[in-house]
């Protein structure tokens, strides 16, 4: 597989790429021989300015196992707060020893904007509304555990897609291993015509689509990023696009149900289908190590210093 710098969006992403990391990321679930040497040395800075659980640990869960040093970037106390420039900031970061930055902000772009300045490896965990390419590789990852290959599956991804990062880069990934791929939510939480969702058909009924879904995957409302004259009371949005027992018993027998998380109970989602023997939210979030494993293997294989000397 051939190593790239920067994982900053799947928008250029080829079905050998997705099926390479996830192909990885299997190998390191299975146990992989040595696993703790392959980024001995390196370190890893957490900038992260937006929430999580998830994502966050799972990275730092994925450091520690190829022998890296997780740090976490404190964002509120960091000299950006004092009004230091981006550029400063990453010559100071990289001047420390640093060899990759996770980053996850609410401005759409801003790793980008952290690749131009930081020579070391950029991986994005969440960019505003845009990308979050791990999140697609690790459920590019269930799907296959799932079903062995995507070909002719179908794909249903419900909730709040017009504010979604999750939706651009799960259901990027899956239409690119072949799924079809349909995004369903309130016509003002579709994306209607903005760029980068051609790979999707769009729909706001979502009964009609249980009866032939491989996999639905439901989100939540982004509350952080919309607009609150575009959201549905939750009442609606429970009623009209939730998945709820009745609506699961729709599903066909071997569908499953998915889930980034966090969920919002009773919401987008029933509380008896978190445990369902139908639900893979807990396996997604397993898979994310494994894939992130994989993503920092693939930007950095060795530390830049090393590959230097």
């Amino acid at each position: 597989m051939t190593k790239t710098k920067h994982l900053l969006d799947l928008d250029d992403a080829d079905r050998p790429f997705i099926e390479a990391l996830c192909t990885r990321a299997r190998q390191f679930k299975a146990g992989l021989p040595n696993e703790h040497q392959r980024l001995r040395g390196a370190v890893i800075l957490g900038m992260f300015f937006e929430a999580s659980t998830r994502t966050r640990t799972s990275f730092a869960v994925a450091a520690s196992r190829l022998g890296a040093t997780w740090i976490d970037f404190s964002t509120g106390a960091s000299s950006l707060a004092k009004g230091e420039s981006l550029e400063d900031t990453m010559l100071t970061v990289r001047a420390i020893g640093a060899d990759a930055i996770v980053v996850r902000h609410a401005e759409a772009g801003f790793p980008h904007a952290l690749a131009r300045y930081f020579q070391g490896a950029i991986i994005n965990a969440g960019d505003g509304a845009h990308a979050h390419p791990t999140q697609g590789l690790l459920d590019a990852m269930t799907l296959l555990e799932e079903f062995g290959e995507l070909t002719r599956r179908r794909l249903v991804i419900c909730g709040d897609i017009a504010h979604s990062r999750v939706a651009r880069s799960s259901g990027r990934a899956a239409h690119l291993l072949g799924a079809s791929v349909t995004l369903c939510a309130p016509p003002l939480l579709l994306p209607g015509s903005s760029p980068g969702w051609g790979f999707a058909q769009l729909t706001a009924e979502l009964d009609p689509l249980l009866p032939k879904a491989d996999a639905i995957m439901m989100l939540r409302i982004q509350k952080e990023r919309a607009d609150g004259s575009e959201m549905p009371p939750p009442a609606d949005l429970a009623a009209f696009y939730g998945l709820t027992e009745e609506r699961a018993a729709q599903l066909p027998p071997h569908a499953i149900i998915m889930h980034p998380g966090p969920v919002n109970r009773d919401v987008e989602l029933a509380a008896a289908l978190v445990r369902d023997p139908r639900s893979r939210i807990e396996r997604q979030v397993e898979n994310g190590v494994y894939v992130r494993m994989a993503a920092l293997e693939q930007c950095l294989g060795q530390p830049a210093r090393e590959r230097a000397a």
